[in-house]
C-alpha cells in the first residue's frame, strides 16, 4: 500500500468476472440509456447502430464500465413495467454482447426478477440500484447468490415524488447513518463488493447536493467503501448555473473533480473522455501531495 492510501483503511477492491478491479485508482463508468425519456439522452439510443456507436465511443474514450438503464428515473418518471424494462434490455444486451464479450457491464435496476435475467443471459457484471435494496426485500439475497457487485445509491422518496420537498436533519449524518443500516444488512446477506453513491439530486435540494459533494470523503472513510459520484449533467449544475443540460458539460467537469480531490472512486458519466482527463489531472495533483 502506498503512503497515498494510508488515510484510508477500508476496501479498494472489487471483483469482476473472476478479476479484481482495484478503485484506489478512480474509474468511470459511462452511461447508456436505452430509455424513451431520460433527462438528458433520453430516445436517443433506442437503434442497434446508436447503441453500438454510443459504447464504442465510451470504450474507446477509456471506460471501465458500461452502466445500462432501461427504466428512467429522472425527476417525475413513471415507472415501467418489469416486462417492459427487460424487454428493453434484451434487444440492448444482445447488442452489446455480440460486440464486447468482455466489456464490465452494470444494469441500472432495482427489481430482482430483472437482475436475474440480466446476469443468467448476458453474464452482466455488476447491478446499480438507486433504491439499496428498498424496493424488493429479495434483492440483497439474489445480488448475494450471484456473487457481483453492487452499487447501492440513497434516494428520498420515488422518483416521481423525490423532488417535491427534500427534507432532512443533517443530510450528511443522515446518509451515513443510511448506509451503515444497509451495508450492514448487505453484508449479513452475503455481498461481498459493495459500492456506495449518495444519490445526488435523487431527494435532495442544491444544498444538500453541495453539502453532500463537499463532504464526499467522509462516507468512504467512515464507512470504508469505494464511493460512486453521479453528478453528470445534473440539475444541480445546470440549473444553478442558468443553463440547460446539453450546456452542463463544463460544470460536470468542475464537479467530477471536486468529487475526484474528495476521494470519489467510480465517476458515473455521459462523457468518458472528460472524466479520464479530470483523473489524470487529479492523479497528479494526488501525487505531489502526499
Amino acid at each position: 500500500m502506498s503512503d497515498k492510501d494510508t488515510f484510508f483503511s477500508g476496501k479498494t477492491t472489487i471483483r469482476c468476472k473472476g478479476r479484481l478491479i482495484d478503485l484506489s485508482q478512480p474509474r468511470v463508468m459511462g452511461i447508456l440509456n436505452i430509455t424513451p425519456d431520460s433527462f438528458y439522452d433520453g430516445g436517443r439510443y433506442t437503434t442497434e447502430g446508436a447503441i453500438t456507436g454510443k459504447v464504442d465511443k465510451m470504450i474507446s474514450e477509456g471506460a471501465d464500465f458500461i452502466d445500462i438503464g432501461a427504466c428512467s428515473t429522472r425527476p417525475g418518471a413513471d415507472e415501467v413495467s418489469t416486462e417492459e424494462e427487460i424487454k428493453r434490455l434484451d434487444t440492448a444486451l444482445k447488442i452489446i454482447r455480440k460486440k464486447y464479450a468482455d466489456a464490465i457491464l452494470s444494469v441500472d435496476t432495482f427489481r430482482p426478477e430483472v437482475v436475474l435475467f440480466a446476469v443468467r443471459e448476458y453474464g452482466v457484471d455488476m447491478i446499480n440500484d438507486i433504491t439499496a435494496g428498498g424496493n424488493d426485500e429479495k434483492m440483497f439475497e439474489t445480488i448475494s447468490r450471484l456473487g457481483i457487485p453492487y452499487i447501492m445509491m440513497h434516494m428520498q422518496g420515488t422518483p416521481r415524488t423525490m423532488q417535491n420537498n427534500p427534507h432532512y436533519d443533517d443530510v450528511v449524518n443522515d446518509l451515513l447513518k443510511f448506509f451503515s443500516e444497509k451495508v450492514k444488512k448487505a453484508t449479513l446477506a452475503g455481498i461481498a463488493d459493495i459500492i456506495v453513491d449518495p444519490g445526488f439530486g435523487f431527494g435532495k435540494t442544491i444544498e444538500h447536493n453541495y453539502a453532500l459533494l463537499g463532504r464526499l470523503g467522509d462516507f468512504k472513510k467512515i464507512l470504508e467503501l469505494p464511493v460512486m459520484a453521479g453528478l453528470s449533467r445534473k440539475s444541480m449544475i445546470y440549473k444553478h448555473l442558468g443553463v440547460t443540460p446539453e450546456e452542463a458539460h463544463n460544470g460536470t467537469t468542475v464537479l467530477n473533480t471536486i468529487a475526484l480531490m474528495n476521494g470519489a472512486s467510480i465517476l458515473r458519466v455521459h462523457d468518458v473522455k472528460e472524466a479520464r482527463e479530470a483523473i489524470r489531472l487529479t492523479d497528479t495533483i494526488k501525487l505531489h501531495h502526499h
